[in-house]
């Protein structure tokens, strides 16, 4: 549970601070004195570009947020055989699936797992975990970095950031409607927007942030799917499902996620805590996943 009120709390935290900045520089009375918000184009507009622009600095600066958190190496030039490998592996992968070859990196953590990210599929950063690399097979890392591969030319980070910058502006624009509607019939402000709609849009944004949640969450688990039936096509089915398996002993044995909240969406597992309750799960349960491969889905 730590993990998903950490994803929720970051996402809510995002808007709590655009209100609060709005609050402090006075932009809310701005805003309502120029007409903003008897004009729901207009207060769209707004919306839309705070909504999405926090949503696309995070995916500009993606890469560079994931080297720093995970301290992830860049492999520059291979110095053992098993990082020559990685590199032509990953550059084959790459090749087979129509894209640019990604940076490749190790980040050090004893769990099995790998994720992927950038904004741009011919620029993205492909990296693993040295437990993995330690743990499985040739195989079945093949497997795990064809999946990740999987992401990239499904182009999934920039999807999930256009999903997450479009229920921003939801949150956002519903809150305030809702919020001036409650300050007028239930505070009785007529002259302007006071502490009640102040207070009233932070509730809402909570609330419906907790919602938005759930569905990023939804899209996420969908993604896998995709990623999971790209990694079989690139590397072998029969080595996708025996890597998941790989993955579901972890699992099992509750070795913890040593990656950032902030890479768990973007990561092959997102270990066993998220399996706490399925609404704000960002994978599947691996049972699933392995039984989609097998039905060929």
């Amino acid at each position: 549970m730590l993990r998903i009120g950490l994803f929720i709390g970051t996402n809510i935290a995002i808007l709590l601070l655009f209100s609060i900045v709005f609050k402090m520089l006075g932009l809310e009375h701005y805003l309502a004195s120029q007409g903003i918000y008897t004009n729901l184009g207009g207060l769209l507009v707004m919306c839309g570009l705070f909504g999405f622009g926090g949503s696309f600095v995070s995916l500009l600066i993606s890469k560079w947020m994931a080297k720093m958190s995970t301290g992830t190496k860049l492999i520059e030039q291979p110095r053992t055989p098993d990082e020559r490998w990685l590199m032509e592996t990953v550059s084959d992968l790459a090749n087979k699936a129509g894209i640019g070859m990604p940076e490749v990196g190790i980040f050090p953590a004893q769990q099995s797992n790998a994720f992927a990210t950038g904004w741009n599929k011919n620029n993205a950063l492909v990296a693993v975990s040295e437990g993995l690399l330690h743990r499985f097979d040739k195989e079945e890392v093949r497997a795990v970095l064809a999946h990740e591969i999987g992401h990239v030319a499904n182009g999934d980070m920039v999807t999930l950031s256009l999903v997450q910058g479009v229920l921003n502006t939801f949150v956002m624009f519903c809150a305030r409607i809702l919020g001036s509607i409650i300050d007028k019939a239930v505070f009785k402000n007529e002259r302007g927007y006071g502490i009640g709609y102040f207070v009233t849009v932070m509730v809402l944004q909570v609330i419906l942030g907790i919602f938005a949640s759930m569905i990023v969450m939804w899209f996420s688990r969908w993604r896998e799917f995709r990623a999971d039936a790209a990694g079989a096509h690139l590397a072998g089915r029969g080595a996708m499902i025996s890597a998941l398996q790989r993955l579901q002993e972890e699992t099992q044995a509750h070795v913890p996620n040593q990656m950032p909240d902030t890479l768990t969406a973007f990561g092959i597992s997102s270990g066993w805590k998220q399996h706490a309750t399925r609404l704000f799960m960002s994978h599947p349960p691996l049972d699933e996943r392995i039984e989609a491969l097998r039905r060929g889905v």
